[in-house]
């Protein structure tokens, strides 16, 4: 009995290894991290898969490349999971928060930690000046996304920090969910479901 391989049939299943779910992991802020997790949404985007899962893990980073981060997730197709493994601070814990209701995880034994967006600016005085109001803006800015998103008045979480003297604040999964930061309090599992067909003939 000859066999006979068709090799095109082959490749095509091998450009189906390219359609498998894309699940994105941060581990940090940095242009390169948000041009990359940039990519990777827009290819998620492509393969059918029903949702996006986001794994945080990260002490934080830059908050420009967080803000970039958070306009793809506004504007993907698909529902966003985010998923906290490890930890998720400063711009990890504001990211966590756009999960989509109902799609926020973390594990058990993941630490979260919310605390105020910082100035590394040095310069004259003038600069010092508008380097600190930027930074006001900004730290605004994510204070209030963050409370939108998880159902809080926009001062939800001014307050709060305020109330801590402006200290970082860490929360394990009971008190991050309390303030709604998570809906889930596990790491949810990824199933993958193929279908294969045979032509003998």
């Amino acid at each position: 009995m000859n066999v006979i391989v068709d090799h095109s049939a082959l490749f095509k299943k091998v450009e189906l290894v390219d359609d498998l779910p894309v699940v994105i992991r941060v581990r940090k802020f940095t242009e390169d991290s948000a041009k990359e997790f940039s990519e990777l949404m827009c290819k998620a985007q492509n393969t059918g898969q029903p949702v996006i899962p986001v794994i945080i893990d990260s002490y934080g980073g830059q908050v420009y490349s967080l803000m970039s981060m958070i306009s793809d997730i506004r504007h993907a197709t698909l529902p966003v999971a985010t998923i906290i493994q490890g930890k998720a601070m400063s711009c990890g814990a504001i990211l966590a928060s756009f999960g989509d209701e109902g799609r926020r995880y973390m594990d058990p034994d993941a630490t979260l930690m919310i605390h105020d967006v910082s100035s590394m600016n040095w310069g004259k005085v003038e600069e010092v000046k508008a380097s600190a109001e930027e930074t006001e803006r900004l730290n605004k800015k994510v204070y209030r996304m963050m409370a939108r998103n998880c159902g809080h008045q926009e001062d939800y979480f001014l307050k709060i920090v305020h109330q801590k003297g402006h200290a970082d604040w860490f929360l394990d999964y009971e008190e991050a969910s309390r303030h709604n930061l998570i809906n889930h309090a596990h790491v949810p599992k990824l199933k993958i479901y193929t279908n294969v067909e045979f032509d003998f003939g």
